[in-house]
Parts: structure tokens; sequence; C-alpha cells
């Protein structure tokens, strides 16, 4: 049982705190980068095959399918990972980021 806890309305950076934690409880902290990355890929192609089955897109009968909400979280779970490993902090990086996004033109 873990004792890893998240406010009642966490922020990003809390988000990033629990997950770089969970990495750590969970025996997850000596992968490299490049496992991480083929990871959030592969969570990336679940999200997306979770996706095609919510909008009725078909799909093998014989497929694995979850549940689309928890598929979406491992997808975060694995991107506040990465970010993590690389000095990333994923809410200043989005705060920076959309800063320049509102000053583009948007066709």
């Amino acid at each position: 049982m873990s004792d890893l806890t998240l406010p009642e309305r966490p922020t990003l950076q809390d988000l990033q705190e629990y997950v770089a934690n969970a990495v750590r409880d969970r025996g997850f902290d000596q992968t490299d980068i490049a496992k991480r990355f083929m990871l959030l890929l592969e969570e990336c192609g679940e999200f997306a095959r979770a996706a095609r089955k919510q909008a009725g897109i078909k799909f093998a009968e014989d497929t694995h399918m979850a549940e689309l909400s928890h598929e979406a979280a491992d997808v975060l779970i694995v991107l506040l990972g990465i970010c993590t490993m690389l000095d990333v902090d994923l809410e200043q990086a989005f705060r920076g980021k959309e800063e320049l996004n509102k000053k583009r033109t948007w066709k």
C-alpha cells in the first residue's frame, strides 16, 4: 500500500511531483529515457484504440479494450515522468508556450 496522496485540487506541478514519487516508490526510477519514450508511445496507442472504440470505428473483436479515461491518464502519467527525468517543469513549460501561442495568428 502506498502513502502517496494528492491535494483535492492538484496543480500540474502537484501531479508531476506525485508521479515522480510514484515512479520512485514503484521501482521504475532506473528505467532509461528511451524505454520511457517507448512506453509513452505504447500508452498513446492504447489511448487511440480506446478513442476509436468510443467513436464507433471498427476494430478486431479480439482487441483488448480499456477505458478511455484510464488510457488518457496513463499517457499523462508517463509524460509527467519523462518531464521529471528531463528536468522539465511541465506547468511552467505550458504557461510559457501558451504565451507564445497567444501571439500567433491562427488560420
